[in-house]
């Protein structure tokens, strides 16, 4: 997939709707300390920033094809972001409590096209339940 790197940081930066914000610690790939980084969810893409304000991101999770779960073996309120597939990377991101965990996992999890699909083919469902009383 190609991606163009100016509008996806203008988008990134943009009036659109946002799903969900804050900050988090996010587990480095090469060094593996924690650091702390402010996260915006939309729709499907997770962006990181160095922090709230910046008007560009360190970068961005396009969240498809990928699992939300608690990362166990971790420090308290971590859970993963981990891709399917050979050489596909598993982000480690850790909250600052068990509450503010649950929603980032619960937005993340919602953000991907196949839960949009189902929630549409379930709607669709209840709509022709409806109809066809």
């Amino acid at each position: 997939m190609k991606i163009n790197e100016k509008n996806l940081s203008a988008f990134a930066v943009s009036a659109t709707p946002v799903d969900k914000e804050g900050y988090l610690n996010k587990r480095g790939e090469m060094n593996k300390n924690f650091q702390r980084r402010y996260f915006l969810l939309k729709g499907n893409l997770l962006f990181y920033f160095d922090k709230k304000g910046d008007k560009e991101p360190v970068g961005v999770i396009i969240l498809e094809g990928c699992s939300i779960e608690l990362a166990e073996d971790e420090e308290q309120f971590c859970f993963k972001i981990e891709f399917h597939g050979t050489n596909n990377r598993c982000y480690i991101l850790g909250a600052e409590s068990q509450e503010s965990m649950e929603q980032w996992m619960k937005a993340l999890a919602c953000a991907g096209y196949d839960y949009m699909k189902l929630m549409v083919a379930e709607l669709q469902r209840q709509l022709d339940d409806i109809e066809g009383t």
